[in-house]
């Protein structure tokens, strides 16, 4: 098997290319004012993933809930103004630094597909900041479920091969194991596991995995992955 194979990029995108747990933590530290020596990330995370866990839908619409339930648990501003501020900033939830160059980088081999969890709205928010690179895109309002719910694979599945895509064309890329490498295994997939949390404790703001899954391709970045993609196609094919 070469990356050489693969017609089609699948990627989720909030973990993998957004880099939420910043976001997330940056305006949860400034509202409570709390040091990680006073409150841990560990402790934050733990109240956030049970907030989202209970308000799951549409992205763009849920976080001042998530926020009033971490506000309540952890005794954080409990108003409207905050509320809303976490809301907003769930929209400008930065890339990671290497994101937008690595998928221009990807683009010049492959269709690139969003698959996320994300509603449209937040989507078209995450798609700017990455420098629009997506030749089209899967998200919560497309499926009416989230990852790693099956359903949400076979409407991808189905998507693409309209446009010609076999099922063996596809490598999908993604940083959760509970949301994306486990389930994409266990449907046929190809995967590639970017580990953004590598060499770091815990699960951060993804939640931990029943099993760890070996992927077949593996990265701490996507920068990582780009440079392997364009060494394999600067070799020379074979002759078979």
């Amino acid at each position: 098997m070469s990356l050489r194979d693969f017609k089609l990029l699948t990627f989720d995108v909030v973990g993998t290319l957004i880099d939420f747990e910043k976001g997330v933590m940056d305006y949860l530290r400034r509202a409570s004012g709390k040091t990680p020596a006073e409150l841990s990330d560990a402790a934050i995370y733990k109240v956030y993933l049970v907030g989202r866990e209970r308000n799951y839908l549409r992205s763009s619409q849920v976080f001042r809930d998530v926020y009033r339930h971490i506000a309540a648990e952890l005794g954080f501003p409990n108003d409207d103004a905050h509320a809303e501020g976490f809301q907003t900033a769930v929209l400008q939830w930065p890339a990671f630094p290497d994101s937008a160059e690595a998928l221009r980088r990807l683009r010049r081999h492959y269709r690139l597909v969003a698959m996320t969890n994300a509603d449209r709205v937040a989507l078209s928010c995450y798609a700017h900041t990455l420098g629009d690179p997506f030749d089209d895109t899967v998200c919560f309002d497309d499926t009416g479920v989230a990852k790693p719910d099956p359903t949400f694979f076979a409407y991808n599945r189905g998507r693409q091969s309209a446009f010609g895509y076999k099922h063996r064309d596809n490598l999908h890329v993604a940083q959760s194991q509970h949301h994306d490498i486990g389930i994409a295994r266990q449907l046929g997939y190809k995967t590639c596991w970017i580990e953004r949390r590598q060499g770091q404790e815990g699960w951060g703001g993804t939640p931990e995995p029943k099993v760890v899954t070996k992927p077949d391709y593996h990265f701490a970045t996507l920068a990582q992955l780009a440079d392997a993609v364009d060494a394999a196609f600067d070799t020379p094919t074979r002759d078979r």
